[in-house]
C-alpha cells in the first residue's frame, strides 16, 4: 500500500492541476521560474477492487491476515500515542519509552507488510530488526514491578486518565501482540501510583 502511494506520487495527479504542471515544465511560462515540486499523494486513483499491495508489491485481498495484523498494530500505536499524551500532561518520565515503542511498532508493521512469499533479500534486510527491544522491554517491566505494591486482587481499568489510557492500550495490544501487554499493565499501575490515584478492584456481586 505504501508502494502504491509512492508510485502515485511519481506519476502525478491527473486533472487540471496535474496537466497545468506538465505544461509549465514543458516550456510554457517563464523560463526563469523553477518547476514546482509535487507533494506525495496519499491516494492513488487506481481503484483496488478489494485488494491492496504489500511492501513487496504482492496484491492480496484486504481481508488477508497481513492487513488485519497491520491494522491492529496501527491501532495499538494510536492508543499508545493517546496514553502518552495523557501521561505527558502529568509529567511522567516514561513517555519517552512509549514513543520508542511506537517507533518499534512502525518497524513491526514494515516487517508484517513484507511477506516471505514475495520478499527479496533487499526487502528482508530493510525490514528486519533484532531482539534487543524485547530485552529492553523486560528490563523496564522489572524496574516498574519492583516499585509497585503486591497485586492481591484483580485490577479494573482505572487509576486516572493516564492509567486508564494505558489499560486501554493493553487491551488493544492483546489483539496485535502479547509480550507488550505485560509492560502496559505494569506501567498503568505505576502511573496510578505516581499520581496518587486509586485503582479499582473487582468485587464479586452479591448473589
Amino acid at each position: 500500500m505504501w508502494r502504491r502511494a509512492a508510485m502515485a506520487a511519481g506519476r502525478g495527479v491527473q486533472g487540471p492541476l496535474g496537466m497545468a504542471g506538465r505544461r509549465w515544465r514543458s516550456g510554457a511560462g517563464s523560463p526563469d521560474r523553477a518547476a514546482p515540486e509535487r507533494a506525495p499523494k496519499i491516494y492513488t486513483r487506481t481503484g483496488d477492487a478489494g485488494f491492496s499491495s504489500t511492501f513487496t508489491g504482492e496484491r492480496r485481498p484486504k481481508g488477508d491476515p497481513i492487513f488485519e495484523a497491520l491494522g491492529a498494530t496501527d491501532e495499538l500505536s494510536s492508543a499508545i500515542g493517546l496514553a502518552g499524551e495523557f501521561s505527558s500532561e502529568k509529567g511522567h518520565t516514561f513517555v519517552d519509552q512509549l514513543h520508542k515503542i511506537q517507533c518499534m511498532l512502525q518497524d513491526v508493521g514494515s516487517n508484517l507488510a513484507t511477506p516471505l512469499s514475495s520478499a527479496r533479500e533487499a526487502h528482508r534486510k530493510r525490514t528486519s530488526f533484532s531482539d534487543k527491544p524485547v530485552l529492553e522491554l523486560e528490563q523496564w517491566i522489572d524496574s516498574y514491578s519492583e516499585q509497585l505494591p503486591p497485586l492481591r486482587a484483580f485490577i479494573l481499568p482505572s487509576g486516572g486518565r493516564s492509567s486508564a489510557a494505558l489499560h486501554f492500550s493493553r487491551a488493544v495490544c492483546r489483539r496485535a501482540e502479547r509480550w507488550l501487554s505485560d509492560y502496559l499493565f505494569v506501567l498503568a499501575r505505576y502511573a496510578a501510583m505516581k499520581e496518587g490515584k486509586e485503582e479499582k478492584i473487582y468485587i464479586k456481586p452479591e448473589p
